[in-house]
């Protein structure tokens, strides 16, 4: 069970309150102790309200929320026009976002095992699909894939080769855990159909995720949205953790389709009954969830990213209710 508490909700909720929270539930924040002083939360140069962004691969962001990052406003080519001279960021120097300091990774990863943590790494959230949709613009996307526009292909390639970079950067470091973020689904249905998924991404992603497999990696991806019709696809391309949403999925098709054959790592809900839900709902879809979808063989996981918008008093029945039905078999 992991609890999330995203940098928006310092400046949302009471802190005195949600840190009182933090403190009286161990298990989800191990070690935490109340701050003398205000939290200031930091916010990534992409997560600032009213303050343009542009990434590395040339994509503008803007943003209404600070902590929050937004959404593309500019793509980098949204007509071809300037695709000859288009360059990619530098993986040694840049991770898609901003600036990485490949050294402070390799000390991080260094004292994560010292400590008895796993070596994790990851993606940028978005690698391939996402990132090919900020450079082009969404709907210009579908129609490369459907019209088999030649540049598509070179723009793959160049995106795939960054994201192999940093691949293998992070198996060189030692990496035990690699991570695969990308967003396919939609509140009904994938933003990509089957076909094109399976012609245009799959074949990326298999290749991507080949040398930290090949080196003993535990590969985990995240997709919010409906991915039913490409979780076949997604578990043939050499995913081991599936990180999917429960509600917009449903935990019955999760149930049948996914346990036993991958580790679920259950997103928990943030748009109804968190949001909307009573205290006893929520421990309700809580343990409903780990009856469903636990075993005593294990494979199944639990998250939940706190944003501004839950009353307090479900923030808490949430929490009262991970911990204890972390331990708990039917």
């Amino acid at each position: 069970m992991r609890f999330h508490v995203t940098a928006p909700c310092w400046n949302h909720y009471p802190q005195d309150a949600l840190q009182g929270l933090m403190a009286e539930h161990p298990l989800l924040f191990p070690g935490y102790t109340v701050k003398d002083a205000p939290i200031e939360p930091s916010f990534a140069p992409w997560q600032r309200a009213g303050v343009p962004y542009t990434d590395g691969w040339g994509c503008v962001w803007e943003t209404t929320v600070d902590g929050s990052t937004g959404v593309v406003v500019q793509p980098a080519l949204e007509t071809w026009e300037g695709f000859e001279d288009y360059e990619p960021p530098d993986p040694e120097s840049h991770n898609g976002w901003g600036p990485v300091d490949w050294e402070r990774v390799a000390k991080d990863l260094a004292n994560a095992k010292a400590n008895g943590r796993l070596a994790s790494g990851s993606l940028r959230h978005g690698h391939t699909f996402l990132t090919l949709s900020y450079i082009r613009g969404y709907e210009n996307l579908l129609f490369d894939m459907a019209d088999d526009e030649p540049r598509l292909h070179r723009l793959i390639e160049m995106v795939e080769a960054f994201n192999m970079h940093i691949v293998r950067r992070y198996v060189a470091l030692g990496v035990e855990w690699m991570g695969y973020p990308e967003d396919l689904g939609m509140q009904v249905g994938p933003m990509v159909s089957p076909e094109l998924f399976r012609r245009w991404i799959k074949p990326v992603c298999q290749r991507l995720i080949a040398p930290a497999r090949e080196a003993g990696c535990i590969i985990h991806m995240h997709s919010d949205g409906d991915i039913r019709a490409l979780a076949d696809g997604l578990i043939e391309g050499g995913i081991q953790v599936l990180n999917l949403q429960d509600l917009v999925n449903g935990i019955d098709w999760i149930r049948d389709t996914l346990k036993g054959r991958v580790c679920i790592d259950l997103d928990i809900d943030r748009q109804r009954i968190t949001r909307f839900g009573t205290p006893a709902e929520i421990d309700a879809h809580i343990r409903g969830a780990v009856e469903t979808l636990g075993s005593r063989d294990g494979g199944l996981m639990m998250i939940h990213g706190l944003y501004p918008g839950p009353p307090l008093a479900n923030v808490k029945a949430l929490m009262d209710a991970m911990e204890p039905y972390a331990a708990y078999y039917a």
